[in-house]
């Protein structure tokens, strides 16, 4: 065993309660009565950092919530990593549907519940604590380190495209290790190699100035519900395809790898189907449903209002109707174009007699995509065939993580996944649980990358 390892093995009980107190902090970064939380969990995650030997801690200002950094660049010659993580965690409704206050972290057969705990303080605490098994046995580092822990991942990291440009000297590295990402299963690693984008916005079409009785004006005065249903439907063709023109001008096609790449990993439309209680999967004709989720752009409707919504009877017209709808993208896909492009299709496909105003809404991300075969993906790889002893899948995101788009497109560096999250902690859901066993597996992980690397 070696030092870094027996280290670690001595120090779990210790580490498991310090996860305990971090999930304790309720840093939930939609909320804004929470922006304290927020900032308590950045002095915790900074305090611990620099408790693991890591020099030159900050806690940066973005504008918004908060980022930590920290470094030791001690290796001269090496390459210099950054690692990075998130602090914030999602709201928690609907509370009654927690076993256990969302707050208050209770272990269970090994699974520690809590919100965050598998998204994303568990797996973020795991290379500080490999960092710290690493320099209090060896007394160095493999390589140099820098880090990058966030307070704003859940709600689309809205400042860190404006803060990483002041930022590029501090946070220059060679490769980044994100911490933010998960195993296909207990089993079977797996190597991400892309992350959808997204965009949104808000459909807003007015009629008249106010609610009008609709027997006298029905028939002469156009619905904003019924002109705001022609404008969604015109959007997108009845076997899924999205009919916005331009919309899938930029994309890069699927190659025979990447398809090949995507059948190897395990898919069970009918398990699915059984699992959500579904008569039938949708979408995009001439495509795999693991492709259409991983692979290919999203045009979804999220929420639709307007006119009378209580129980009962009301015979109006309403002078308005809304709609906020969100894209996913795939590279090479630029959010901005899109949502031009949905501005445009809006304005075309206005029915007379209303108005509609289309408002972007602050989510906004660029898609994320490697082949899998740079250096740090290579060592990754490497690790996970020995911690695991078989080859991993290659997979994709239907989901987004901001900043690795923005570490590629301002850093000039790829991002390899070093999570071990797995799909049925649920999280963003009520009682969600990181499994401990994970917790320390990631561990051993961290400190084999960082060695191989420092090869």
């Amino acid at each position: 065993m070696s030092s870094w390892e027996s280290y670690l093995e001595a120090h779990q009980p210790r580490f498991v309660d310090e996860l305990l107190s971090f999930l304790r902090i309720p840093s939930i970064s939609a909320i804004p009565s929470h922006a304290a939380d927020v900032q308590r969990a950045a002095e915790w995650v900074a305090a611990r950092v620099a408790a693991a030997g890591l020099e030159h801690v900050e806690i940066l200002p973005t504008g918004g919530h908060p980022v930590v950094y920290a470094d030791w660049l001690h290796a001269p010659g090496k390459p210099t990593v950054l690692i990075y993580g998130h602090f914030d965690v999602q709201p928690v409704d609907p509370v009654a549907l927690w076993t256990h206050p969302p707050f208050e972290p209770h272990i269970i057969d090994g699974k520690v519940y809590a919100r965050g705990a598998s998204d994303d303080k568990g797996n973020m605490l795991v290379p500080i604590l490999a960092l710290e098994a690493l320099l209090q046995s060896i007394g160095h580092l493999p390589v140099n380190v820098k880090v990058f822990f966030e307070g704003q991942e859940e709600i689309g990291s809205p400042q860190i495209g404006a803060f990483l440009p002041q930022h590029k000297d501090r946070f220059a590295c060679d490769l980044v290790l994100n911490a933010d990402g998960g195993q296909y299963s207990e089993t079977e690693p797996a190597i991400l190699v892309a992350l959808r984008g997204g965009c949104g916005v808000q459909i807003d079409v007015k009629a008249a100035k106010i609610d009008l009785h609709s027997g006298l004006y029905g028939g002469v005065v156009m619905n904003p519900i019924h002109a705001l249903v022609m404008i969604l439907d015109s959007m997108r063709s009845r076997d899924g395809r999205i009919t916005i023109e331009g919309f899938y001008d930029q994309i890069r096609p699927l190659t025979d790898l990447d398809r090949a790449r995507i059948a190897a990993v395990p898919f069970d439309p009918e398990a699915i189907m059984a699992d959500l209680d579904l008569p039938d999967l949708f979408g995009e004709a001439g495509y795999t449903p693991q492709e259409r989720a991983w692979a290919r752009p999203t045009l979804e409707v999220n929420g639709v209002w307007g006119g009378f919504q209580d129980p009962g009877i009301k015979t109006v017209l309403p002078s308005m109707a809304h709609a906020k709808i969100t894209c996913r993208l795939v590279a090479d896909q630029d959010p901005e174009r899109i949502v031009q492009l949905l501005q445009a299709h809006v304005a075309a496909h206005t029915p007379p007699g209303v108005t509609a105003t289309v408002t972007p809404l602050p989510f906004r991300a660029a898609p994320y995509l490697t082949e899998g075969n740079d250096p740090g993906n290579q060592v990754v790889r490497e690790v996970l065939v020995d911690l695991y002893g078989r080859e991993p899948y290659y997979v994709r995101s239907g989901g987004s993580i901001p900043v690795c788009s923005l570490f590629q497109q301002h850093l000039g560096v790829y991002s390899a996944s070093l999570g071990f999250g797995l799909d049925d902690e649920r999280q963003h859901s009520p009682d969600e649980f990181f499994r401990l066993a994970s917790f320390r597996r990631g561990q051993t992980a961290y400190c084999m990358t960082l060695e191989r690397l420092g090869r």
